[in-house]
């Protein structure tokens, strides 16, 4: 009998015993996340959107009191995600398993979810094949080749370029992006003229910019984690002379966030993104969303925010239709198929894949009276991941 199967069981049993259940009338919801480190601001945030929709909506549904317990990685470690998530299902009988800043955190916690059949919210990790790693775990954030392919389709066909550069992060989301949008710019006739992985810790992004550069290509894609670095690299592009007037720089929403563009300042006029969400969206749903969360936070919500916010409406609309009951098998199916409106837009749970369906909207960075914002100009509808399914 291997030691997984040991573990399995191990599990399943303990989170079965006696006492260590939810207590009949609540249901606990163990939040994973990477409360310190360089990575604290992103979980807080999918924090605000978790606190934020249980303050509109209450912390009772369906007849059971919500009850969060959060644990803190300290960084995407998936040894200790893993830990943490047994921890929750063994001696905090949580029910639910929630959060996820990174991929590795959700990897390491969907091996938990799988064992103890326990229902799982990845509300951030974006590498495609996180959500198959358990049968009981839906997403409501982003998927990187959701975003890639469709930018690397859009560029091609509608956005003026046939060759490209890309500079990606090399790790799991930014080889998701890099091999997503090179074989969507592809297939739409456009040529990848160069391509580089850039270390994801401390890189220097100058040599790398010039590299670009020397290629000539008529637009750059980038990605690169949220926080610190798109600042950086936006800083290395105009250090280097590439003008995203001139040439276009194309990118997924974390190089062009709110953060990003006040630290970049005029240098990120004309950048270009793909993604799924922007505080400046115009809806009146996503307008009575910035105003509470304003309200509640003092700062705009971003699409960290929203993945905790619709993770969390995720949870609620599910165990209104089991009328309670909390276990994996019946809250994955109530939530498969499920469709919303958000303050992203339209969304929708896939039933077979269990990956969220959304629209993916393209921006550029321009001045909007004082201010550096994003601003709509194409969308492209109800795109599904494109990975599943594919060999």
């Amino acid at each position: 009998m291997n030691r997984h199967f040991i573990a399995g069981a191990a599990l399943l049993a303990a989170a079965t015993l006696p006492g260590t259940a939810s207590a009949q009338n609540t249901v606990k919801i163990g939040v994973i996340s990477a409360y310190s480190g360089q990575f604290a601001d992103t979980a807080a945030q999918i924090d605000n959107g978790i606190k934020l929709y249980m303050k509109q909506h209450g912390d009772t549904v369906a007849g059971k009191k919500i009850e969060i317990i959060r644990k803190d990685t300290g960084g995407p470690n998936s040894d200790v995600a893993k830990r943490l998530a047994q921890e929750l299902v063994v001696r905090d009988g949580v029910d639910i398993l929630a959060g996820f800043t990174l991929t590795p955190e959700a990897l390491g916690a969907a091996q938990v979810s799988e064992e103890a059949k326990k229902f799982m919210v990845n509300m951030n990790a974006a590498t495609a094949i996180v959500v198959t790693k358990s049968p009981y775990m839906v997403r409501t954030s982003v998927t990187l080749p959701q975003i890639s392919e469709t930018a690397g389709t859009w560029l091609a066909t509608k956005g003026g370029a046939k060759k490209v550069y890309t500079m990606v992060s090399d790790f799991g989301p930014g080889i998701d992006a890099e091999t997503g949008f090179q074989r969507a710019f592809k297939a739409a006739g456009g040529e990848v003229v160069g391509s580089v992985r850039m270390p994801v810790a401390n890189p220097d992004f100058s040599a790398f910019v010039q590299r670009a550069k020397d290629q000539n290509p008529e637009a750059v894609f980038v990605f690169v984690p949220g926080g610190a670095q798109p600042a950086a690299i936006g800083k290395a592009f105009a250090d280097r002379g590439m003008d995203p007037t001139k040439i276009k720089i194309i990118s997924t929403g974390e190089a062009v966030d709110e953060t990003a563009v006040k630290a970049m300042g005029d240098v990120a006029l004309g950048r270009l993104s793909a993604w799924h969400y922007d505080y400046n969206q115009k809806s009146k749903m996503n307008d009575e969303f910035v105003k509470a969360f304003n309200a509640e936070f003092k700062r705009n919500p971003d699409f960290f925010a929203v993945g905790g916010y619709d993770g969390m409406h995720v949870i609620y609309e599910s165990l209104k239709k089991t009328s309670g009951k909390a276990d994996g098998e019946s809250l994955v199916a109530a939530a498969k198929a499920m469709k919303w409106e958000s303050p992203r837009g339209p969304v929708s749970i896939d039933a077979e894949t269990r990956d969220i369906v959304q629209n993916v909207y393209i921006r550029k960075v321009e001045k909007a009276g004082s201010a550096i914002v994003n601003v709509e100009f194409d969308k492209v509808e109800n795109v599904k991941d494109p990975t599943h399914g594919r060999k």
